[in-house]
């Protein structure tokens, strides 16, 4: 779906396929919106729909009806008619299949067929970092593929809430649509990145990493908790307010030594290593007295001070390393000193770090984990993985990966070319500021453009 037009009457340009075999007939439709709302489907999954209005007949009678667009192609019912969208004196029998007669496709045999044409995407990197080795790489790769990529500081970044037409602002000037969004958001900037990520999500833009998904991983106690709902190992972990508790939290993870991590630590910063009990206490009660949120955590010996960094991308781990902390420190991270090698990950690893991502909910994700006398177990997932370490010693092109990852999630819209049905109306000859109407295939406004 394209948003365009004016604020105060936006329409939307989407596509459609109307023979499900046959992806090649594609057809190009605007239609003045009338409504954006937030739909949850069947699964659970919410989504942020635009809503048109069009005309339905059945039995002979007419009406309007409210259609909220979304691609259902991987659905048996390309479209799907509510109750609300049912008139009076209407009665369905789910018995009954073809009451109306069955519809064929013979009004599409002479449209033009046609290979989809996909168009560069406009994206926007939100970072405050734009010269740094990730988001230079990101920005290169998504322009080696012919796409416009843009740095964009989300500290500059102002929002005007509208239901119709949200917007986004960028040192007072308004930006344009983008296609998609890659988040690259600081620890410091997580509240308000989080707000701007969604405030381009209601924009229609895919958002790589969404912006709950980032917050869960964010929150380290919140983020241990959806880890051990999934069944996905990880150290003994525990947590407590009351200064009550210290005894007990010591002992719920099998005593010292142990790690205490304050629960928005990042790169190793607020991670400490209590060798005894007394140190233990002595660090818990600390960090108490800053009136600081963290965890207690198991420390696991035989991990020998090294972990795994497996990087995830749709799904799939793509690269993997090995980090070594240095002689005199626990922390592997690579900012601590750390050294990086390549490493052949088991399924066992792979599969653990795949479900830890999902259980978050990120698409790009970095997961660290021990090996451990009783499996992997998860230490951390990162939602903003740098690209230095992992690119250098995995020899790979993980940001191309991100990229082409991305290309596949989002829904281009390709518009037909010059051989086209006598009276189609090409969406791209009217100006913003024309009413369009939905393009006609048969003469009846009746396309299956989604729920």
């Amino acid at each position: 779906m394209e948003p365009f037009g004016p604020d105060d009457a936006p329409q939307v340009r989407f596509v459609i396929h109307p023979i499900p075999s046959q992806p090649d007939v594609e057809i190009t439709c605007a239609a003045p919106a009338v409504d954006r709302r937030e739909v949850t489907s069947s699964n659970g999954e919410s989504e942020l729909r635009w809503v048109i209005e069009a005309m339905v007949d059945v039995g002979g009678r007419q009406w309007p009806i409210e259609l909220t667009l979304t691609n259902r192609e991987s659905m048996n019912y390309r479209m799907l008619l509510g109750r609300t969208a049912i008139r009076d004196g209407i009665v369905v029998n789910p018995a009954d299949s073809y009451v109306q007669g069955k519809i064929g496709y013979k009004v599409y045999s002479d449209y033009p067929r046609q290979k989809p044409v996909k168009r560069p995407l406009r994206i926007a990197i939100l970072t405050r970092e734009p010269t740094n080795y990730s988001s230079k790489r990101l920005k290169k790769a998504a322009e080696d593929r012919g796409h416009v990529a843009e740095m964009i500081n989300t500290a500059r970044c102002s929002m005007g809430i509208n239901t119709l037409s949200p917007a986004i602002y960028y040192d007072g000037r308004r930006l344009p649509r983008f296609d998609a969004v890659i988040p690259r958001i600081g620890a410091s900037m997580t509240n308000y990145g989080m707000a701007v990520i969604r405030q381009f999500a209601m924009t229609g833009a895919y958002i790589l990493n969404p912006a709950a998904a980032i917050g869960a991983s964010r929150d380290k106690l919140y983020a241990h908790q959806l880890l051990a709902r999934a069944g996905i190992g990880m150290p003994s972990t525990a947590f407590a307010h009351s200064p009550k508790d210290t005894k007990t939290l010591i002992e719920l993870v099998g005593g010292a030594p142990l790690v205490v991590k304050l629960l928005e630590s990042t790169q190793g910063r607020g991670v400490v290593l209590a060798d005894t009990k007394k140190a233990a206490e002595s660090v818990i009660d600390a960090f108490r007295g800053l009136e600081a949120n963290f965890i207690v955590q198991e420390f696991v010996k035989e991990a020998g001070g090294a972990d795994i960094r497996c990087f995830v991308v749709g799904g799939k781990v793509v690269a993997a390393m090995k980090r070594q902390a240095s002689a005199d420190e626990f922390r592997s991270n690579l900012h601590r000193g750390g050294t990086a090698e390549a490493v052949k990950i088991t399924p066992e690893e792979r599969s653990t770090a795949v479900k830890a991502a999902k259980a978050m909910g990120l698409s790009v994700a970095g997961v660290d984990l021990l090996r451990s006398n009783s499996g992997p177990k998860i230490l951390e997932v990162n939602s903003s993985p740098g690209l230095e370490g992992i690119e250098r010693t995995s020899e790979k092109d993980v940001a191309g990966i991100i990229i082409e990852y991305m290309e596949s999630q989002v829904q281009t819209v390709s518009l037909p070319r010059t051989s086209r049905r006598k009276g189609a109306l090409k969406a791209s000859d009217a100006p913003e500021n024309t009413e369009l109407k939905v393009i006609e295939a048969s003469g009846k406004a009746s396309e299956e453009a989604g729920e």
